[in-house]
C-alpha cells in the first residue's frame, strides 16, 4: 500500500515578491503562521504561487527556503509542472534533491499531449524516485485525464496522488473506483472539500487555506473525525469568502487579501493585475465577514 503525503489541509501557498525577487522574511512569516494555525502541508511553487512568472532560479530558490524553513515539522510538495517534460525532470530532480517530500505536476498545458503521452511523461517523472502528485486542471491546461489513464498511472510505485480541480464529482467517483487506494484524491477546489472527502478523499490542497488556515484545517480534522456534519457546516460559513477568492482569476484575489491583511507579498507579476474595483469590495466584505479585517 502505499503512503499518503498528507491528511488535512495543505496549503497552496502564496510567493511574496519584491521588485527585485522573492521576499524571504514576509515568505518565512507566511510559512511560521500557516503551521502555527495548523496547516498540514505546505505546498511550494504552484499556480497560487505564480510559478509561471517565476525564473528558473526564483523557483528552484523558492523551494529550497520552504523545505529549510518548514524543516520537517509537515511536508513541502513543490510544483514542477511543465509542458517540457525535460523541464519538469529537471525541477522534479532538483526538488527530489533539496528535501521535499513529494512534487506536484500539472499536466503538459498548450501543446496538450495526447493520454499515451502523459503515461510516459508522468511515469518519467516518477522515476526520479520522489512521490508524485497528479494536478487535474482542464480549466487552466487543456488536458484532462481519462480514468483508464489514472489507473495505467497509479501501477507507478511513486505516483502517488492526484489534486482533482476539474470540478466533476462525477470523474472522481469513477477515479475512486479504477484506483482504489493505488491512487489518493485531494481536492483541488475550495468549494468541494467535503464532498470530495466524502468520496474517500485525503484532503484539499488550498487557497482557501493562505487567509483562513485554520478553518480549512478544521473542516478536514471534523470530517475525518465522525463529526460531517459540522465540517459540512464550517464549510458553508466559509462560502462567501470561497467566492471571493475566485472573484477573478487564481492569485489575485488571495494575493489581494492578504495585502489587506497586512502580509507584504508585494505585487503581482505582470500579467496578473489588481482586481476590479468590485471585486476589491467583494474581498473586503467577505474577509470582515470572517473578523480578518476591520
Amino acid at each position: 500500500m502505499k503512503k499518503t503525503i498528507f491528511k488535512g489541509a495543505g496549503v497552496a501557498i502564496v510567493t511574496p515578491f519584491t521588485e527585485n525577487g522573492i521576499n524571504y522574511e514576509t515568505f518565512a512569516k507566511i510559512i511560521e503562521d500557516q503551521i502555527k494555525c495548523g496547516t498540514d502541508a505546505i505546498i511550494v511553487t504552484g499556480t497560487t504561487g505564480e510559478s509561471a512568472t517565476m525564473s528558473d532560479e526564483e523557483h528552484k530558490a523558492a523551494i529550497k527556503f520552504v523545505v529549510d524553513t518548514v524543516n520537517k515539522r509537515i511536508p513541502v510538495i513543490a510544483g514542477t509542472g511543465s509542458n517540457e517534460t525535460a523541464y519538469a525532470l529537471e525541477l522534479t530532480k532538483y526538488a527530489k534533491d533539496a528535501g521535499a517530500d513529494a512534487a506536484l505536476v500539472v499536466t503538459p498545458y498548450y501543446n496538450k499531449c495526447t493520454q499515451k503521452g502523459l503515461v510516459r511523461h508522468y511515469n518519467m517523472l516518477a522515476d526520479v524516485g520522489l512521490p508524485i502528485i497528479l494536478y487535474s486542471v482542464p480549466s487552466r491546461t487543456g488536458t484532462s485525464f481519462k480514468t483508464e489513464t489514472y489507473k495505467e498511472l497509479s501501477k507507478h510505485p511513486n505516483i502517488v496522488a492526484v489534486k482533482e480541480a476539474n470540478g466533476d464529482l462525477s470523474s472522481i467517483l469513477r477515479t475512486r473506483y479504477a484506483c482504489g487506494d493505488d491512487l489518493d484524491v485531494y481536492s483541488g477546489n475550495d468549494d468541494q472539500i467535503v464532498p470530495i472527502l466524502s468520496l474517500g478523499g485525503k484532503g484539499v490542497i488550498s487557497v482557501l487555506s493562505n487567509v483562513a488556515p485554520k478553518a480549512t484545517h478544521d473542516i478536514c480534522e471534523l470530517y475525518f473525525s465522525g463529526k460531517t456534519e459540522e465540517a459540512a457546516k464550517l464549510q458553508i460559513e466559509y462560502a462567501d469568502l470561497i467566492d471571493a477568492l475566485f472573484c477573478e482569476v487564481n492569485p489575485i484575489p488571495v494575493k489581494t487579501a492578504m495585502r489587506l491583511m497586512g502580509y507584504n507579498v508585494g505585487n503581482l507579476r505582470m500579467p496578473l493585475t489588481d482586481p476590479e474595483e468590485k471585486n476589491l469590495e467583494q474581498i473586503k466584505k467577505a474577509l470582515k465577514n470572517h473578523g480578518l479585517i476591520q
